[in-house]
């Protein structure tokens, strides 16, 4: 089996990391790089930056910010926000971003999807998907930082996304989202069977049990958290010596 990764998720909003639950109420809780190296320090396996207001507000991602980032860190990470067009996710790239994630553009335009991996590389393109559950067995995909529901579906999208060339799918659960309850399990369990690519759980980190449950009963490859490492909750040395101890393989 292939190691789990562990991935703090690094909010971003005018240069700044925040936090929110559920979307909502967003406060400031530190600067993006200082944070990023100490999770690196800490021994997370990745890290991901997303600029959350990029799309809605029509802008393009911050690659001064990504180049400062890619000074202090030695550690992969992938950035997202505001990327519509191929020489966006060059931009981003060439600062020094290992990989980038692209949700709403993505959406709009799945041929952006196609275009990416065929320009880049599967390996660098990360298709990031907020839903919101309806019912059991439906999700409804949302865009612009989960503001506007569409037409498109959680599992259906998921599988257009990878056979379009995307290399991961990170699903953030809305209903799940910074209420630290645990993962959708069963929707990521789905996603696991029915997709060939990694796929990696965000939304509803709260104690170190539920990252044993995205890794066994949600079969996800890595597990993503914000607010447990930003209010260091959870130290990322001690979860990893909770997961050890479950047998569950750690890098």
């Amino acid at each position: 089996m292939l190691s789990k990764r562990i991935i703090p998720c690094l909010d971003i909003r005018n240069g700044k990391t925040v936090k929110g639950v559920k979307f909502l109420d967003i406060k400031e809780v530190g600067d993006p790089v200082e944070l990023g190296a100490l999770y690196a320090r800490q021994g997370a396996d990745e890290l991901v930056f997303l600029d959350i207001t990029a799309s809605h507000e029509k802008r393009k991602t911050f690659a001064d910010l990504v180049r400062r980032i890619a000074q202090h860190i030695n550690i992969p990470f992938t950035v997202g926000g505001g990327i519509s067009e191929l020489k966006d996710a060059e931009t981003l790239l060439n600062a020094g971003a290992d990989k980038i994630s692209i949700n709403s553009s993505a959406v709009k335009n799945p041929q952006l999807i196609s275009d990416l991996a065929k320009h880049f590389g599967s390996q660098f393109v990360v298709v990031a998907i907020d839903a919101k559950q309806l019912d059991a067995d439906e999700w409804v995909v949302t865009v612009n930082g989960g503001r506007i529901p569409t037409e498109k579906r959680l599992y259906s999208w998921a599988e257009e996304a990878e056979d379009r060339g995307a290399g991961e799918i990170l699903f953030t659960s809305m209903d799940h989202d910074g209420v630290k309850k645990g993962f959708a399990n069963e929707a990521l369990a789905r996603l696991s069977d029915e997709l060939s690519i990694p796929i990696i759980a965000s939304g509803g980190a709260g104690a170190k049990e539920h990252f044993k449950d995205v890794f066994t009963t949600g079969k996800a490859d890595a597990g993503l958290a914000a607010s447990i490492f930003h209010f260091n909750e959870i130290p990322i040395p001690e979860l990893k010596d909770y997961l050890r101890s479950h047998r569950i393989p750690i890098r």
